[in-house]
């Protein structure tokens, strides 16, 4: 049996393993729970991984240009695929494309797309969702059996995909939503499908694998940390600041006010010490390859800086910024050793409370990153009423205080949800092998 894993995660060497540390969080469980599930059978994917990475997980890694390669012939390939599946166009004496060829190969293609599977698409690609679209209809029409996997689906504001996702979404032979808020989100958008069924994150599954020399690392580097007072991790990024996009640069001081006011509450009013924890990285590309700060990193010391300018904080020690950068495993180990957290990215919130830590959840800022992920995932392990706005400082200080006044029910309670989540990850596998 041949699987292909594709869709709109696909991404330029190194970014799924190096940039969003959530990626890796997905992308290690995804495989390994395939090979689980589907013993024996050979895995291809666009996804552009390591070597090393390619050997330990047993996969194939086809050219990325297959599905899409950011060029304008994208959406000219993608339409004429299509044509050809659905008989639109006969083949020409050429024959069919790359992607075609390799597609009829295939008993299942898996659709990895997250939230991009709608209008968010379009901040990493233009016409990426179209393109998106046009190959799994292609891939449906030539038979193989489709899942659109592991996903947070819409928002469908574009008129000119809306009507045609909803056919693609119809014919899926399964979607697993990664949360039950997608399943309901949907609803109210006009989709449906006979097989929508919700599980959970693969993230939830994801278990660092370190040495005993990094562990002793992240042990001597946390007792440093301590002084007593609990440890509570912060960490946002462009997704969760009052205006976009995620991606602007410089920012202007008065965008972190919120936050500003949210760490000054934690250090003075509840006598707790804040650590700013980057959730991404960047690199440099090989030969010479480096793994360096993602865009994360200089919000989080812009942050500090406007803290600290401020000069409101009683002990300006207490708020201190991780300089990393770090790999997954060491990204999370160090999430886990937590007190509390406070995070504006969804997979630092499975990091921590898939360790147990108790969470304060910062939404996207809907006016520009519509997401309802925080909800579903929240809610899923329990904790849902910890979400808030990142806009409302009123609202985060108050969930803050209600998350820090009960960290021990909360950790509790999350050591008796967790595994129940991490079953519905695993049974979404099982699901797919049925």
């Amino acid at each position: 049996m041949k699987i292909l894993v594709t869709g709109l995660c696909t991404l330029h060497w190194g970014r799924l393993q190096f940039g969003n540390i959530g990626n890796y969080y997905i992308i290690e469980p995804l495989f390994r729970e395939l090979h689980r599930v589907f013993e024996g059978a050979e895995i291809i994917t666009t996804f552009q991984m390591t070597d090393e990475f390619i050997r330990k997980e047993k996969v194939e890694v086809v050219p990325m240009d297959l599905y899409y390669a950011w060029k304008e012939s994208d959406v000219t390939t993608a339409q004429r695929e299509f044509r050809l599946a659905s008989g639109q166009e006969e083949r020409a004496q050429e024959g069919d494309t790359p992607f075609m060829a390799l597609v009829r190969q295939c008993q299942l293609v898996i659709n990895v797309s997250g939230d991009m599977w709608g209008d968010n698409a379009e901040h990493v690609g233009k016409s990426r969702f179209l393109v998106d679209l046009l190959k799994m209809r292609t891939v449906q029409l030539l038979g193989a059996k489709t899942v659109l996997f592991a996903g947070t689906p819409g928002p469908f504001t574009d008129e000119t995909t809306r009507e045609f996702a909803k056919e693609v979404y119809q014919n899926f032979d399964l979607v697993i939503n990664r949360e039950p808020t997608s399943t309901q989100n949907m609803k109210e958008w006009g989709f449906s499908s006979r097989c929508v069924k919700d599980f959970a994150c693969p993230a939830f599954l994801y278990t660092p694998e370190l040495t005993e020399e990094d562990q002793a690392k992240v042990d001597e580097f946390i007792q440093k940390l301590k002084t007593g007072k609990k440890l509570v991790g912060f960490t946002i990024g462009g997704f969760n600041m009052p205006v976009g996009p995620y991606d602007m640069w410089p920012r202007e001081e008065w965008q972190y006010e919120v936050f500003a006011q949210v760490i000054e509450h934690i250090i003075n009013d509840l006598g707790e010490k804040v650590v700013l924890i980057s959730h991404t990285n960047g690199f440099e590309l090989p030969p010479n390859f480096k793994l360096i700060n993602g865009r994360d990193y200089p919000i989080l010391k812009q942050l500090q800086e406007v803290v600290l300018k401020r000069g409101k904080l009683k002990s300006p020690e207490d708020l201190v910024c991780l300089e990393g950068p770090y790999l997954p495993d060491m990204t999370k180990t160090i999430i886990g050793r937590f007190d509390m957290m406070v995070t504006g990215r969804v997979h630092a919130s499975v990091a921590a409370i898939s360790q147990y830590v108790p969470t304060v959840f910062l939404t996207y800022e809907q006016s520009f990153i519509p997401s309802t992920k925080m909800y579903g995932f929240s809610s899923l392990a329990g904790v849902g009423e910890f979400v808030c706005e990142p806009g409302d400082k009123e609202q985060i200080i108050k969930k803050v205080d209600a998350c820090h006044a009960n960290l021990a029910e909360i950790r509790e309670r999350l050591k008796h949800t967790i595994p129940e989540v991490q079953k519905k990850a695993r049974a979404a596998f099982d699901e797919m092998k049925k």
